[in-house]
């Protein structure tokens, strides 16, 4: 990657994106973005506007963009250039006027080393702007860098959240900054208003539902898609989802055969758990819609085409939905492991109940559990998919719902909050709560991932599986829990129809 490439990608998204206009303030770190954007103007892609002062050429671009009702785009060097931006983004912001602040920075191992023009940038706007968005010519790709840009602008005009203002691209020049502009690049964007009653029309392409980490009305809603349009439902366990004929609990597995036949992703929820699902949401040669109701969106592969709030989907092919119901042939690890364990508990549970998901490996194996035809309403902390506070996430939406609420997760996860196992006298307390630990001593997601490779194993156990030996049961039974101990399936049958609020499986590690 060149700075000169960045440079140039980030022009070709403006214009992709609708941006008509562009302000400069000249400077040499923004040598990249100045030759770019000269380029469109004498190609009639955009109209450029040269201004000495960085301050004149910030509310030159407001008045701009109060005009025209579109973002405009305003480019500064680094150092003290960019806080002659901040009386203008103060403006704006209040005034709901749309601003992309492009400021030309160091890269960041020169900050706090005395580099000439060097400061803290990222931040020095406050609450004058809505967001930050950071770009570096030392990382990403072309599509990540437009899929930044396509955020700010979509953010500074307020398309989802009907709240414009100004919006900072931070974006670090690695020298040399200068060099042959690579050919132009149409970026097209169709990232749809946030109006609630607005929908995008999609046609027949080969198109599977994909669905994550979800509430149980999205899960509804991304159901209802697949089903009507008789699509493929790749349902994850916390996108409550995961029920009926679309769904299938074998989609990881179906993926590396079926994967490279599809045209078109729609996307509900936060998906998380599976290399192939991140890996297909990546996929250059699909269009990615995301369906939210939210200002912002999941797309960690900075491929999404269309960002809607609903969408309609046109009829599928009846052959395409019955390959993907077919049946999966699994190679299961025998004996009692953490798969017999979710597939137990999913199996327990019914559509009066709430089932709460510890975020290592527990949840990828209930991701393979056949399907419960009356699913609980499932929960997980997906957002940045940490194991702490598990159990207490799921004591606080138990005193919401009413609901009775089994919490399954891992030993380790239980370790990180054992805190939540204390019930204040004095406090409420959901009446059924309970708490399912898939116990293998230690953290034995680490061996499916790179260090659990064989030149790693000197080093494996002492700092990724760091076997633990805690009495879990007995901790819980110190704290008031009623606890048990079980070693099989038919144990664990016994002890999740019995009366026991915390269940220790111990498992094969």
């Amino acid at each position: 990657m060149s700075s000169i490439e960045l440079g140039s990608t980030i022009v070709d998204a403006l214009v992709g994106l609708g941006v008509t206009d562009v302000v400069l303030a000249p400077g040499s770190r923004s040598a990249a973005l100045a030759l770019a954007v000269d380029r469109a103007d004498r190609a009639g892609t955009l109209r450029l506007h040269v201004r000495v002062d960085e301050r004149v050429a910030a509310f030159t671009a407001l008045g701009l963009a109060k005009g025209s009702g579109r973002a405009v785009a305003v480019i500064t060097t680094s150092g003290t250039a960019v806080a002659n931006l901040v009386p203008a983004a103060m403006e704006t912001t209040t005034a709901g006027v749309p601003l992309v602040l492009l400021t030309a920075d160091r890269p960041a191992h020169h900050v706090g080393t005395g580099a000439s023009q060097t400061g803290e940038q990222v931040g020095l706007f406050g609450t004058s702007v809505l967001g930050v968005v950071r770009l570096s010519s030392e990382s990403g790709t072309p599509e990540a860098w437009a899929a930044g840009i396509q955020r700010a602008v979509v953010l500074a005009e307020g398309r989802r959240t009907r709240q414009p203002g100004a919006v900072q691209v931070n974006v670090e020049f690695e020298t040399p900054m200068v060099g042959e502009l690579p050919p132009p690049v149409e970026r097209p964007f169709a990232v749809a208003r946030s109006a609630g009653h607005e929908s995008v029309e999609l046609d027949g392409r080969r198109t599977v539902v994909l669905v994550g980490d979800a509430s149980p009305v999205v899960g509804a809603e991304a159901r209802a898609l697949a089903e009507v349009s008789g699509a493929p439902l790749l349902a994850e366990p916390s996108s409550n989802a995961r029920v009926g004929a679309n769904a299938n609990p074998g989609y990881r597995h179906l993926l590396a055969d079926l994967g490279p036949q599809v045209e078109r992703v729609v996307m509900f929820g936060h998906p998380t758990l599976t290399r192939p699902v991140t890996d297909l949401i990546g996929r250059p040669d699909i269009e990615l819609v995301v369906v939210t109701d939210q200002a912002r969106w999941h797309d960690p592969g900075h491929r999404a085409a269309i960002v809607a709030d609903r969408v309609l989907l046109a009829d599928q092919d009846p052959s395409w939905l019955a390959a993907w119901q077919a049946p999966v042939e699994e190679q299961r690890r025998p004996g009692f492991t953490q798969r017999t364990v979710a597939d137990e508990v999913v199996a327990s549970l019914g559509t009066d109940e709430d089932l709460w998901l510890g975020s290592s490996s527990i949840i990828r194996a209930a991701d393979l559990s056949p399907l419960n035809p009356n699913p609980p309403h499932v929960y997980a902390n997906r957002g940045l998919a940490g194991i702490d506070g598990t159990i207490a996430s799921a004591t606080g939406l138990a005193l919401t719902s009413g609901r009775p609420m089994t919490v399954l997760l891992g030993d380790l996860t239980t370790q990180h909050d054992l805190g939540a196992l204390v019930r204040p006298p004095s406090e409420p307390w959901p009446d059924r709560l309970r708490v399912v630990v898939a116990d293998d001593r230690g953290g034995s997601i680490f061996r499916r991932l790179e260090q659990g490779a064989p030149e790693y194993a000197e080093s494996f156990d002492r700092v990724f599986l760091t076997p633990q030996g805690v009495d879990l049961a007995g901790v819980a039974a110190a704290l008031g829990w009623e606890s048990v101990t079980v070693t099989d399936r038919e144990s664990l049958s016994a002890a999740l129809r019995g009366s026991a609020e915390f269940i220790v499986a111990r498992v094969a590690g």
